[in-house]
């Protein structure tokens, strides 16, 4: 009797099977076809349906807005109006003014531009002067102030980014006229890296243009602070015993100092007189490799993490690779590159950083 009822199972479960997958897969075939019938129209007719489409979705999302509306208002979400809320400037001048103790941080980023500068009660010229790293005489001469006093809180002041004069170009004028109305050497002008030509070549000027002479000295007027305006004099270049020690590498008037973006010293001597190692070394470069504006050039490698480098020459005397002692003649002073005239450009390298020369020069 169980046997029977276990065949009869087996019988009856493979007739389900049977009919389960025929029929299954009939409409699996049905199913296919008609999603390939759908996705036909749909494709034919997407871009009947796709303005509906969208003006659809849209009126949804404003019923849905006007319907929460009322929730978000009861909640206190919009309790606050936005004439509640302090605007930015409003938060800012409340931050900045609360504490009387409060400065102006000048930033040390180099300008290029000329700043105003509202005066402050208890500020001074020579205070004003040092915050921007210039002297008294650049803002009494772009200024026009008639004594070192004459100043009050709420005057507006031109700030210069360098000490010296912002001069506006005339027609004729040339760098080196405005230099020498001004007591100042034209390099100084060329290297001020803000200051723009019609010709890089011949550095000619435009017209109305305004230059920053770097250096410049009023003429026929008595600068406040004269001590800074006098070139110093060099001796003449000798050699020394002691190792580590670095001697003049010629001689001259200092007619740039070292500055942010002028990374060495300028001697110039119209007479062009030798070059001279400043300390022993071996020469790794010598020459005009990249027609670049440092002309013919000798650098030499100390080595003691100490680099010196020696700029616009008109020979040179060494080649890479030789060696040279303290005092060495390795060129003569000239004006190759981008240059106005006879000097040397001198430059210190410590460690791969630039360095002032006058720091170390005996």
């Amino acid at each position: 009797m169980r046997k029977k009822i276990f065949l009869d199972l087996i019988l009856f479960f493979r007739a389900w099977g049977a009919y389960l997958s025929k029929n299954g897969v009939r409409l699996f075939t049905n199913f296919e076809k008609g999603k390939d019938i759908l996705v036909e129209r749909l494709t034919f007719g997407r871009g009947k349906l796709a303005r509906p489409f969208i003006h659809s979705g849209m009126a949804a999302l404003v019923i849905l807005g006007m319907a929460l509306a009322p929730l978000l208002t009861s909640s206190g979400f919009a309790q606050k109006s936005w004439q509640e809320v302090p605007s930015p400037s409003a938060v800012l001048s409340s931050a900045t003014t609360s504490d009387p103790q409060t400065t102006t941080l000048i930033s040390e980023k180099p300008r290029a531009e000329i700043v105003n500068y509202t005066v402050r009660p208890g500020d001074t010229v020579s205070g004003i002067a040092q915050k921007f790293g210039i002297s008294i005489d650049t803002i009494r001469w772009t200024n026009d102030l008639e004594s070192i006093s004459s100043i009050k809180p709420g005057q507006t002041l031109k700030i210069l980014p360098v000490t010296g004069i912002a001069h506006k170009v005339k027609k004729g004028e040339t760098i080196y006229s405005v230099a020498k109305y001004y007591s100042t050497d034209p390099q100084g002008v060329v290297d001020f890296p803000f200051n723009t030509f019609v010709n890089d070549e011949t550095f000619a000027l435009a017209v109305g243009q305004v230059l920053i002479v770097p250096d410049a000295v009023m003429p026929k007027i008595t600068p406040w602070a004269p001590g800074v305006y006098i070139a110093r004099r060099t001796p003449d270049a000798g050699t020394v015993v002691a190792s580590g020690i670095f001697v003049w590498p010629t001689s001259g008037t200092i007619s740039q100092p070292f500055r942010w973006y002028h990374k060495g010293i300028d001697i110039a001597n119209k007479g062009g007189p030798a070059v001279l190692a400043a300390d022993a070394g071996k020469i790794i470069m010598a020459g005009w490799p990249d027609g670049g504006g440092y002309g013919n050039r000798v650098l030499i490698d100390h080595g003691n993490g100490y680099q010196t480098l020696y700029a616009h020459l008109a020979r040179i005397y060494v080649v890479p690779g030789q060696t040279v002692k303290r005092g060495d003649q390795i060129g003569l002073m000239g004006s190759t590159g981008r240059s106005t005239g006879i000097h040397l450009h001198f430059e210190v390298h410590k460690d791969g950083v630039q360095i002032d020369p006058m720091g170390i020069l005996r």
